[in-house]
Formats: C-alpha cells, structure tokens, sequence
C-alpha cells in the first residue's frame, strides 16, 4: 500500500515514468559523463517511450518591460515538467534558483533536477508556489 499524505501530487504517472528513465540513463552511462552525454541518453529514451518533449528551448518572459532572456531548461516535458540535468559533485542553493526561475517564467508547476555525478542517482522535485494553472505553459 503507497502512502500518500498531499493528494495534489503533480503528474505523479509522469514523474514515475521519467525517474525510470533517469536511473536507466545512470545505469548505462555510470556518473562520470558530460552533461550533454548524460542529456542525449535521455532524449534517446524518451523518443523510445513516445514522451512528447522540447529540448534547450529558450523560455521568456516580461517583467516590467524588461524580457527575461538566457532561460534554456535541459528539457520541458510534455509542457508540463522542467528537467535539468547537472554532472557535478553537488547541487547548490543556485540550481535550485535556477530551477525556480525556468517554473516561474514557464508558470509550470513542478520541475526536477538530477545529478548524475552522486553515488546514489536522487532527482529532486522542485515545486513552483507561484503556480497559475489559469495560463500554464505559456512560454515562447
């Protein structure tokens, strides 16, 4: 019997799906790859699995009359998850900024960010708060 205390878990199907993919991914190519090796695996799968997927697109936004450039995610799923792949020894406090801001402009809610370096492969979910499913995915 799983146990699941919030009902409101985002994609759950999906994020299950796409964690197997990422330990596959860890098992064949080890944790001493590039990160591009590491991103092209996965596209290899996901392209096997039928995933609808954009890979390094460029997501924008306008705050203030100021356009927010340089915001390139590893990959957005199916419009509705943020991947991003890193290959270092940890993850700091500025990947996960970095993950919140891709949620923030994309108004996407969940994110996940694997590192592939570790020992022990632990993708982690990144919530958005800030979250408006009114005009979710809208990004250019």
């Amino acid at each position: 019997m799983t146990l699941v205390k919030n009902k409101n878990i985002y994609y759950p199907k999906l994020s299950y799906k796409l964690t197997g993919l990422f330990f596959k991914v860890h098992n064949e190519l080890g944790r001493s790859m590039s990160e591009r090796q590491y991103c092209d695996a996965f596209e290899k799968h996901l392209k096997e699995n039928n995933v609808e997927y954009q890979r390094e697109k460029e997501i924008n936004k306008i705050f203030s009359n100021v356009n927010s450039r340089g915001n390139i995610p590893d990959f957005i799923i199916d419009q509705k998850i943020i991947v991003d792949f890193k290959a270092k020894r940890l993850i700091t406090k500025e990947d996960f900024y970095q993950m919140m801001r891709y949620l923030e402009v994309a108004n996407l809610p969940l994110g996940i960010i694997v590192n592939f370096r570790s020992h022990y492969l632990s993708p982690k979910r990144v919530i958005n708060p800030k979250f408006h499913s009114s005009n979710s995915g809208n990004y250019s």
